[in-house]
């Protein structure tokens, strides 16, 4: 399991299981304390958001580049330290969502996502397109609705959407709704 945390400097601290490149120390040793990812330390090279897959990580710099580091996919490049995610180049990223293998974010006025199959709809291209892409693509049901925050678990993701104008809230209302009953047995 990796554990990443980010302190009060920007610096990016990581451990557990190091298989992979998942803990981003260019070697993969396990780590049974957190230790801080050399890449991150120095002046304009820390983070502003981590998040963590079960097999990589990631990170926005405080330069605004996305990084990678780890494994996305089973047979698939291993990444031993932070490398910059270069398909979302030139992208305003603010929020990261990493799920088993799949990754969504939030940049400029749309969302990206990608991920390997199989995955579980957490995509978010519907149910009439693809459930996987091996290359960053725009969820086109949100398009025009501004995402804040990305959150992403085994297979799923959550977004909060700015909903303060009346544009905003018409435009989600297009969404499809999905209820929820909580029923007990």
């Amino acid at each position: 399991m990796v554990k990443v945390i980010l302190d009060s400097k920007n610096r990016v601290f990581s451990w557990g299981f190091g298989g992979y490149g998942r803990l981003g120390h260019t070697e993969p040793k396990d780590e049974l304390v957190p230790r801080l990812i050399k890449f991150f330390d120095g002046p304009k090279r820390g983070a502003k958001v981590i998040a963590a897959g079960t097999c990589y990580s990631m990170a926005i710099s405080e330069l605004g580049q996305l990084y990678l580091w780890g494994q996305t996919k089973s047979t698939g490049e291993v990444a031993m330290y932070p490398k910059p995610v270069n398909d979302l180049q030139g992208w305003n990223v603010r929020s990261i969502g990493c799920s088993n293998r799949s990754i969504v974010v939030a940049a400029d006025d749309s969302v990206i996502s990608w991920g390997p199959s199989p995955t579980y709809g957490e995509l978010g291209y519907g149910e009439d397109k693809p459930k996987s892409s091996t290359q960053p693509q725009e969820v086109k049901k949100l398009t025009g609705i501004f995402i804040e925050k990305v959150s992403c678990g085994y297979g799923h993701t959550l977004m909060i959407a700015k909903n303060d104008t009346e544009e905003a809230r018409e435009q989600l209302k297009k969404l499809p709704q999905v209820a929820f009953t909580n029923e007990l047995s």
